[in-house]
């Protein structure tokens, strides 16, 4: 590409600054936030409950993952009172990039949260591995978790539903 400099792609050019707001409506992303060099473009939008990176001034270094039989994944129960419940009643934390789920800081760590813990806008709720770059997610809400929807170790998309919060709760 003649127009950019070293052939590099420039993803600050304003055609995938557009692209990126509308892969943000589209999968109703609540931030984007982009580093190419020492440039920055924090891109965020009124979408409730989306997690957020925090991108910390060191990456942290947190061993390989080893499979963790603490991380809780809700299942229904058989005695709910209805089939199919209500999901407009729960809000729901969703991954802010393409990465992999950590429940803990490291594989001898408690997960940071579990199905049942009280949580606030603050706090951390996981970390997502993007680059070998671990960004901590703060759950942005308050309420009650009422489920982990992925694995230790499991590989995310933008906007995947990472837990289910009764903002009741």
């Amino acid at each position: 590409m003649a127009d950019q400099p070293n052939g590099d792609h420039d993803v600050f050019d304003i055609r995938r600054i557009e692209s990126l707001v509308a892969m943000m409506r589209d999968n109703n992303i609540a931030e984007v936030d982009i580093q190419q060099g020492d440039m920055r473009i924090q891109l965020k939008s009124n979408v409730s409950c989306t997690a957020s990176a925090i991108l910390p001034q060191q990456p942290m270094m947190v061993p390989s993952p080893v499979a963790v039989s603490q991380v809780a994944v809700s299942q229904p129960t058989a005695g709910t009172s209805s089939a199919v419940e209500d999901e407009s009643k729960f809000t729901f934390v969703k991954s802010p990039m393409v990465g992999t789920f950590y429940a803990s800081p490291n594989p001898d760590s408690p997960p940071f949260v579990q199905v049942g813990d009280s949580i606030g806008p603050e706090t951390t709720v996981c970390i997502l591995e993007a680059m070998k770059v671990f960004n901590e997610i703060a759950a942005e809400c308050s309420g009650k978790i009422v489920a982990v929807l992925v694995k230790n170790g499991e590989p995310v998309e933008f906007g995947k539903p990472l837990f289910k919060i009764d903002p009741k709760g």
